[in-house]
């Protein structure tokens, strides 16, 4: 099982990468992710994450709302967002050492979320999220404007 949720989250990353008509690519430690703008403050995501022992792996989408204009934040270089995400959580954990059950679910939860942009192309992000079955994840890692 491990092995075909390895190679599921390969493609998928791969896939992503790779994909068109992404506005921007963010990628981290333990996940890969593309936003496609739907309005001016919100934007969707599919994408892929794990944790860091691998013992789960969540392909989903998650919506953002960025309140740069609620708080009045005019500079471009910065973002701050939140939002809700869905997805579907496959446990990767050894029967053995999960007591022979497997815990793949349906996961729901959420992300607060903050961005800054050293230049035109390049950002970094930190993010805390979690969810009903993927638990609490931060993630910190780097986007790139396409």
């Amino acid at each position: 099982m491990r092995k075909i949720a390895l190679s599921v989250f390969g493609i998928l990353c791969f896939t992503t990468a790779f994909g068109q008509a992404r506005k921007e690519l963010n990628f981290g430690l333990v996940g890969i992710n593309y936003e496609i703008p739907v309005h001016k403050d919100i934007t969707i995501a599919p994408g892929v994450g794990t944790s860091l022992d691998l013992d789960w792996l969540n392909v989903g989408v998650k919506a953002n709302y960025y309140f740069d204009h609620v708080f009045g934040i005019t500079n471009d270089a910065w973002d701050v967002y939140a939002g809700p995400n869905v997805g579907y959580t496959f446990d990767m954990r050894d029967d053995n050492d999960n007591n022979g059950n497997d815990e793949s679910d349906i996961n729901f939860g959420l992300q607060v979320g903050g961005r800054w942009f050293w230049n035109e192309k390049w950002g970094v992000y930190v993010e805390l999220a979690g969810g009903n079955v993927s638990g609490f994840s931060p993630g910190i890692g780097l986007t790139m404007k396409l």
